[in-house]
């Protein structure tokens, strides 16, 4: 931290707990949108396994929202990074916030990553896009409960 005048590290100081708070509203949204997200992903999985026609709304607003969940999802990984960083000046001062956070952001990126392999009605890459995408779906409330933890 480059100190800006004798007062810039204790304003600096003052910010943090609202750049924290921030960090987690903005990231409890981003859960709620990955709810809705898998909500999507599962009626999608339920037509296809009836047999029925792809409810093609459904599908296109699953595929425009995936990219951007994940880069939401990434950025506020990085913004907690660097308020974590600034205040405490190293990264794994909340070693399981860290650790959790790092697993969401990596699961997201693998369902992204098997989602690109998904084409047609066949099976490739549906797996392991739909487990990636529970498993986000069940650390991130496990993720904002240990927030709280920090905040509280």
């Amino acid at each position: 931290m480059i100190p800006i005048g004798a007062e810039a590290p204790q304003a600096i100081r003052q910010v943090i707990p609202w750049l924290a708070l921030g960090h987690g509203i903005f990231n409890a949204l981003v859960l709620l949108c990955f709810c809705y997200q898998g909500w999507l992903g599962h009626g999608i999985r339920r037509n296809r396994l009836a047999g029925a026609p792809p409810p093609l709304p459904v599908v296109r607003r699953h595929r425009q929202n995936g990219p951007w969940l994940v880069v939401l999802g990434w950025s506020g990984f990085l913004a907690g990074v660097i308020i974590v960083l600034i205040d405490e000046g190293r990264v794994a001062e909340h070693p399981l916030h860290f650790s959790l956070g790092l697993a969401i952001v990596l699961a997201q990126g693998g369902a992204w990553a098997a989602s690109r392999n998904i084409r047609g009605r066949g099976p490739a890459g549906r797996g392991l896009h739909r487990l990636l995408g529970i498993l986000v779906l069940c650390l991130y409330p496990v993720q904002v409960l240990v927030g709280l933890g920090i905040l509280l």
